[in-house]
């Protein structure tokens, strides 16, 4: 069975590695998604888990990068561009889902954390804030702001945002699907 790492490793790379740590040296990408992925493991040693979480710090320093540990991220998360990410607490992202640089999701004030479905494509810019639910199959185009649910099979675009619907919306968009 493959690991969790190993899954986000092929949506980044698109191939299947024994040891993904190796791979962390010369993808940035990925190296914040491996020590992210890492210290949020219930099974890391705790003195490991101290170094882990240095690194991760001084990676978010360096790339302008945050995803809040007591985020729910699953498998095969990928981030296109590693710059300015933000990812606040408690977010719930789905499977397969990609995130272009400078894109903020988050809560607005304390009326609840946004909740991303499966195979969702997230654009440059974009902005997804509130007590929202974004469907399956779902792209959200650059410089999108997102306050409101959106179903599943949707494409979104424009500020303020309009929801079209598209069976298809992200069929060339998301790569390497697990």
């Amino acid at each position: 069975m493959k690991s969790i790492i190993q899954k986000d490793y092929f949506r980044h790379a698109g191939v299947w590695i024994k040891y993904p740590l190796i791979k962390t040296i010369f993808n940035i990408d990925f190296r914040y998604i491996y020590f992210f992925r890492k210290i949020t493991d219930k099974k890391t040693y705790r003195i490991t888990n101290f170094f882990y979480k240095l690194y991760y710090k001084y990676l978010s320093d360096q790339i302008n990068y945050y995803i809040d540990p007591s985020a729910n991220i699953d498998e095969g998360f990928y981030v296109i561009h590693a710059h300015r990410i933000f990812i606040g607490p408690k977010v719930k992202i789905g499977k397969n889902c990609n995130f272009s640089h400078c894109t903020t999701i988050g809560q607005t004030k304390e009326i609840g954390h946004p909740s991303i479905g499966d195979n969702v494509w997230v654009g440059t810019f974009c902005v997804l804030e509130g007590n929202i639910k974004i469907g399956n199959n779902v792209l959200i185009a650059p410089l999108t702001y997102v306050n409101f649910d959106v179903p599943d099979n949707s494409l979104v675009i424009g500020n303020p945002a309009k929801i079209l619907s598209r069976t298809h919306a992200t069929q060339d968009y998301i790569n390497n699907v697990i």
